[in-house]
């Protein structure tokens, strides 16, 4: 059927007992009682027929995403969806087939031939990809496919493009930046993604359908019912499309930075459709979190060598020093990750001082520097990184430090003369012995990280606010 024809859907959808509500959803209310809550139901039921899932949240899931790829303009970015499988026969190719019948724009792209032509597709509008069997077509491995991957990578941001070539008169060829935003959905039998791909994305896991649980996808039956919904899906998202625009939905602890980019789509819709789907994407997004801390804690998250030697570097420094020479800290990364950092890793050769010193600067913009003569780290350059990467340092400290540290830098008095600075209360901090973090001392590289912590708690504890003036001391 070329043209929606809604008279001779709606006839069809009455035949086959679809809805029983005598609701046609056609005023652009979204049907039923005109809220995209029962339009996004509809869908939800409409895959429980089809589609064999291994956990049920993960039909919320497929409805959510449908319904996004009508407004992924007001979403900023779209996450990719995976479809996955142990096996062959486990519904991938099904699934792909009621998303094209679903779904905004759709366009089947069984095999991928360069990254232009899935620019020139996109071209015109953010349109829905369907790519099938990438466990073959999107093989790292095979010619070409870096080329691809970097174009399905970066067109989950709207604002996207790649430059093309395209033909002028003349004979001659022009460049033209052409867009690369678009949803996406990919199926393959454990695809070999990288993992740069794999956090763009959200993934659904299926298994064969042994027992015949679910309808068989007969489109010449059921393509008419399905075109309904379709119709009734589209409408309903183009009512709310501003409203998604402006939606700003609270999301679960940790769902942050690439998890927050992938997840606020599906939660904006969740949002305004009210009624159990907040918690419905609330509930996605915890199993995704919870996932990938579990990965992440089984070693099946491929961390960049940068991250796990700053990862090591936090278990391996000796406890109360805020100072370590650079050959103590690479034998113990050494001695604590063999497998990583001795003669057994993938680089062939044992971390030595200098490629530990070149992979901080690179990686964290963190340098050594002298004391005593001995050339090492000090303690208080990592808090900063660490905090930020989630490492067991909080970000509020992290802050504090840098603060001290900057401070520090504008300090010209290197507080040697005993005098503290400031007479005021704090300035008995300097010698105190804290329970935590020991004497708290500012030496003339600045205030330790203990002290920062016990001024903190001097704060918690109801004290008068303590500060970090320039040039002095707390205060």
């Amino acid at each position: 059927m070329s043209e929606f024809d809604a008279a001779a859907e709606f006839e069809s959808m009455e035949r086959t007992g679809w809805f029983t509500d005598g609701s046609d959803g056609l005023d652009g209310s979204g049907g039923s009682d005109g809220t995209v809550s029962e339009v996004l139901a509809a869908v939800r039921e409409w895959f429980a027929r089809f589609v064999l899932v291994t956990s049920e949240e993960d039909l919320d899931l497929l409805a959510l995403w449908a319904a996004h790829t009508y407004v992924a303009t007001e979403t900023y970015s779209t996450p990719r969806l995976i479809l996955d499988s142990t096996m062959p026969g486990s519904g991938k190719t099904t699934v792909l087939e009621h998303l094209q019948h679903l779904c905004f724009e759709p366009v089947q792209a069984a095999s991928l031939s360069s990254p232009a032509l899935l620019a020139r597709m996109l071209a015109k509008e953010p349109r829905t990809v369907l790519i099938d069997e990438v466990d073959r077509n999107l093989d790292p491995k095979k010619p070409g496919v870096d080329d691809l991957i970097a174009v399905l990578n970066s067109g989950y941001k709207r604002g996207a493009t790649r430059p093309v070539l395209v033909p002028v008169k003349g004979g001659a060829w022009d460049v033209e930046e052409m867009p690369t935003f678009g949803p996406v959905a990919m199926a393959g039998n454990a695809p070999n993604l990288p993992d740069d791909t794999r956090s763009r994305s959200i993934r659904v896991l299926l298994m064969p359908d042994l027992y015949g649980r679910v309808e068989p996808s007969d489109w010449e039956d059921i393509e008419p019912a399905a075109a309904y919904l379709k119709e009734r899906l589209r409408q309903a998202m183009e009512a709310v499309r501003v409203r998604v625009s402006l939606s700003r939905p609270d999301l679960p602890q940790g769902c942050v930075s690439r998890m927050r980019e992938k997840w606020g789509p599906l939660a904006r819709i969740a949002h305004i459709a009210g009624g159990p789907w907040p918690e419905k994407v609330n509930t996605l997004i915890v199993r995704d979190l919870a996932e990938a801390e579990a990965e992440r804690a089984d070693g099946l998250t491929r961390l960049p060598p940068a991250v796990v030697l700053l990862q090591d570097l936090l278990l391996v420094w000796p406890e109360g020093d805020e100072f370590v020479k650079s050959s103590i800290l690479v034998a113990r990364l050494i001695t604590h990750n063999p497998e990583q950092w001795g003669e057994s890793s993938a680089y062939g050769k044992a971390l030595t001082v200098q490629r530990f010193g070149r992979m901080l600067s690179q990686g964290a913009k963190v340098h050594s520097g002298k004391r005593d003569g001995e050339r090492g780290y000090a303690r208080a350059a990592f808090v900063t990184v660490w905090g930020r990467l989630g490492m067991g340092v909080s970000v509020q400290t992290a802050q504090t430090v840098q603060t001290a540290q900057t401070v520090h830098a504008e300090d010209t008095s290197d507080g040697s003369d005993g005098s503290g600075g400031s007479d005021s209360h704090p300035r008995t901090l300097q010698t105190a012995e804290h329970p935590t973090w020991g004497t708290c001392t500012r030496t003339k590289d600045g205030w330790t990280p203990q002290g920062i912590k016990a001024w903190n708690e001097w704060r918690d504890a109801g004290k008068p606010e303590i500060h970090i003036p320039a040039g002095g001391d707390p205060q």
